[in-house]
């Protein structure tokens, strides 16, 4: 049973979502503060105010392994971002949000319900940070109209402490990505000097709630911790020492997805360290270092989509 059923069961969920909304009136949602009366429909850095504002949704294959399973993984893109990162690949949503929907509750309930009845594994909330209370808000309404599904957390990183408590319970997978341990190379590409000491804070009450990540028999994660990490040009990302730090802070049973698909997306042109990919040699090194750190369970999704790829081409052909 997913963990916020729990909560639904004992009337618990309601009353997280009004503590999380309070905390919009003078935002506190993400370690930026910016003190914006979200209520009121201001905006801050994140540019969305009182709704959370949706860009699609769909029925994804190209996530981790244990995400996946038959019917694909149940993502809903959220518009707007608390982080922001020069090099988004999704850019054009997060930096701008005049073409995404202003969703309510009872709308967004009824998206998880659709994905949910398309057959998805699980509902995944993409760049959900800065409107976790609005996801909070939704969720009682889909529990009481049948969600059944865990639910993914699938983050930048940069979350404040204080919502994740609130997430307590009802969170079922968490997946952050570590993008920088220097906070040089956070303040020049995300104006967010604090991530890597807030992205620590949150993976170590991230790991609390819900340890390691567990699988059921047919490979699915029921719950537990994913984490991310792109690999950089010249390493600017830190992938030694994150990984490093998981083995000691975290767990050395960390599932871990060392993901080689940066690009020179967004205005990341204008910054020549990283206006090009990673070389294979770079890429190479990255997972060499994820292995040396101690770390055992790294997701294999290369092999699988070949082989989506190959059933596929066979299908084409019948």
């Amino acid at each position: 049973m997913p963990k916020y059923l729990e909560l639904h069961s004992k009337n618990a969920l309601r009353p997280r979502a009004e503590l999380a909304l309070a905390r919009l009136e003078n935002c506190v949602q993400c370690p930026r503060r910016c003190g914006m009366n979200r209520l009121e429909n201001e905006r801050g850095h994140c540019q969305i105010g009182r709704r959370a504002q949706v860009a699609s949704y769909n029925l994804h294959f190209g996530e981790e392994d244990p995400l996946v399973g038959s019917g694909g993984s149940g993502t809903i893109f959220f518009a707007g971002c608390n982080l922001s990162c020069v090099f988004c690949q999704n850019y054009d949503i997060s930096h701008a949000v005049d073409d995404a929907i202003e969703t309510s509750p009872e709308q967004l309930a009824g998206i998880m319900l659709a994905l949910q009845h398309q057959g998805a594994a699980n509902i995944n909330f993409v760049t959900p940070t800065h409107v976790a209370a609005q996801i909070l808000e939704a969720l009682p309404i889909a529990a009481e109209r049948g969600l059944t599904l865990p639910l993914v957390y699938n983050t930048s990183g940069y979350d404040a402490l204080e919502t994740l408590q609130l997430l307590d319970g009802v969170v079922d997978i968490y997946m952050p990505d570590l993008k920088f341990w220097d906070a040089k190379y956070a303040a020049r590409y995300c104006q967010a000097p604090d991530y890597p000491e807030a992205t620590r804070l949150g993976l170590r009450e991230m790991h609390r709630q819900v340890g390691d990540l567990e699988l059921d028999a047919r490979g699915l994660a029921t719950q537990g911790l994913l984490v991310r990490h792109l690999v950089m040009p010249d390493s600017i990302a830190g992938t030694a020492e994150w990984m490093d730090f998981l083995v000691r802070e975290i767990s050395p049973k960390t599932y871990v997805n060392i993901m080689d698909q940066y690009r020179p997306c967004g205005r990341a042109k204008a910054f020549p360290e990283i206006a090009r990919a990673p070389t294979a040699a770079e890429c190479h090194a990255a997972q060499k270092a994820a292995e040396a750190s101690g770390l055992v369970r790294f997701d294999d999704r290369h092999e699988r989509l070949a082989v989506h790829l190959v059933h596929a081409l066979f299908r084409k052909d019948e």
